[in-house]
């Protein structure tokens, strides 16, 4: 287990380099010139001074070695755009509300998605399958800023707000309020996935000899679905919590552009349109870690909740 989880660590580190060394090299072989991105030209000194305090003044062969440096101690970079502002303060700053809106809208996701497939596998070929199924498609087929346009037409402009944003801190009733449309829309892609997939496992699960065996011992439905079908079908679900959840992150870019939220995502976007590049490369590299750390740690949470992984590794 040991050897299993330090090959991950391994990986996961690889990656990452290679990660940050194709972001490094892709923006700084864009065409133009990051210091007179905007719409004033400036003079020609002032260009050269920035140009000396950036870095941009080396052989880029130089500035890759530098950046490395500066990611191992922590320095992600200074904004191009915006004097004095640096990407470890942004990712300060606007990351709880990214980690809010993804938490929110996974444990809703979580909570209705599974509640749904268990629901939809023990009435199969009824009516309730049959919603399950359809709310499964759509979830999947139509893009979440379709719905989180919809949420807004429909029921934005009373009691529920559509923009802003608010913190635990503020109340249930301001969270409610701010939180609630954005949150089902980020969630919407999560319902239909995990339905789908609990829905699937639960008839597989139920398929099984040791199910018949627990009937023919005399357990009641409830026990049966307690004690053998959920413990067993919600494994599989491990493999596709870790990338939903990160992929709530480096996804909810157009939600919190839509909703107006000041998280990570939103200011990505904007970081992409104004050509600030080491913003870019700082939330793409921070996404990019993100995401691989949850595949990792999926994969030993996965090693540790299934013992025929566990047994594997061991035989390995």
């Amino acid at each position: 287990m040991v050897k299993f989880i330090a090959k991950k660590l391994l990986y996961m580190i690889f990656t990452i380099w290679i990660i940050m060394t194709a972001t490094f090299f892709l923006m700084n072989t864009l065409p133009g010139d990051p210091v007179q991105s905007g719409t004033k030209v400036l003079p020609e000194a002032v260009a050269k001074n920035l140009e000396a305090k950036w870095g941009l003044d080396k052989p880029i062969g130089e500035r890759y070695v530098i950046y490395l440096k500066n990611f191992l101690k922590g320095d992600f970079g200074e904004s191009y755009t915006t004097v004095g502002l640096t990407a470890n303060q942004v990712i300060e700053e606007r990351l709880p509300a990214s980690i809010q809106l993804g938490l929110q809208a996974v444990g809703l996701g979580l909570v209705l998605g599974l509640a749904l497939g268990i629901v939809a596998a023990f009435h199969r070929n009824s009516w309730i399958d049959f919603i399950a199924i359809f709310v499964a498609i759509v979830g999947v087929s139509v893009p979440s800023f379709v719905f989180a346009a919809l949420l807004q037409l429909n029921f934005g402009g009373g009691f529920f707000e559509i923009t802003g944003w608010a913190t635990p801190s503020e109340g249930p009733l301001a969270l409610l309020k701010v939180t609630f449309l954005p949150t089902l829309a980020a969630a919407i892609g999560s319902i239909a996935t995990y339905s789908r997939f609990m829905r699937s496992s639960v008839l597989d699960v139920m398929n099984n000899d040791y199910i018949l065996t627990a009937k023919a011992k005399g357990l009641s439905k409830w026990e049966i679905i307690r004690r053998h079908v959920l413990r067993n079908s919600l494994t599989p679900i491990i493999s596709i919590v870790a990338p939903q959840l990160a992929g709530i992150f480096t996804g909810s870019f157009v939600i919190e552009r839509i909703f107006s939220i000041p998280g990570l995502g939103r200011y990505y976007v904007d970081s992409v349109n104004g050509r600030d590049y080491p913003m870019i490369m700082a939330t793409t590299v921070f996404f990019s870690v993100i995401f691989i750390l949850s595949i990792v740690l999926m994969d030993i949470l996965y090693a540790i909740v299934d013992p025929r992984v566990r047994k594997g590794l061991v035989e390995k």
